[in-house]
């Protein structure tokens, strides 16, 4: 059974026939997905707007080919994470890797936060956001991807499983760990810099 938007098939026929206007919609509707999943990948800023132009190439020659077997989303993930995986194979860099978290640098990451919240609150939750995103970008490519399929995206362990070609107890198996890894590097960096306090 497949499970799809029904808006997807009006927009890939748009495409197909030539339509430029929907391949701009299609792009604009997936580029939050690609991105996420090529940052998490792809460390080499320069590198990344060339990987997700090469990802939205790749799917626009291969439309013609989905079968809505599947949800879009998951169609346009899984050729995202697998032009990445390319990407790490050719720098010979491993999916899964030893993480080393006893020289741990924290880079803090700009966000911009809007609400209520006193000045005090905004810049506490600045700061644990900027912990937390420059502790995932310390996990292998693997535990970092999911950790923002399934966190960012909001993605289900099927989805993430088609996407990353994994079986769906591998991803909850990496999503355990990559969830125990991220505990270790932040009580590492955090308790270290509450004794040098």
């Amino acid at each position: 059974m497949s499970d799809f938007n029904p808006d997807d098939k009006d927009l890939i026929e748009r495409i197909t026939e030539g339509d430029k206007q929907a391949f701009k919609e299609f792009i604009e509707r997936f580029q939050r997905l690609v991105s996420h999943i090529v940052f998490r990948m792809v460390d080499n800023t320069a590198d990344r707007e060339d990987v997700c132009q090469e990802i939205f190439i790749k799917a626009y020659k291969n439309l013609n080919k989905f079968k809505f077997q599947s949800q879009l989303s998951t169609w346009i993930g899984k050729i995202a994470f697998n032009t990445g995986v390319n990407y790490l194979r050719k720098l010979k860099t491993p999916l899964l890797n030893d993480i080393n978290i006893e020289d741990e640098i924290i880079d803090p990451v700009q966000r911009d936060y809007s609400g209520n919240a006193s000045p005090e609150n905004v810049i506490e939750q600045h700061d644990i956001a900027n912990r937390i995103e420059s502790a995932v970008d310390r996990l292998p490519a693997n535990y970092r991807t999911i950790i923002t399929l399934y966190h960012i995206d909001e993605m289900s362990y099927t989805q993430i499983g088609e996407i990353m070609e994994l079986p769906e107890g591998t991803v909850k198996s990496y999503l355990f760990r990559a969830r125990k890894s991220l505990k270790k590097i932040l009580m590492n960096k955090y308790q270290r810099e509450d004794i040098y306090e």
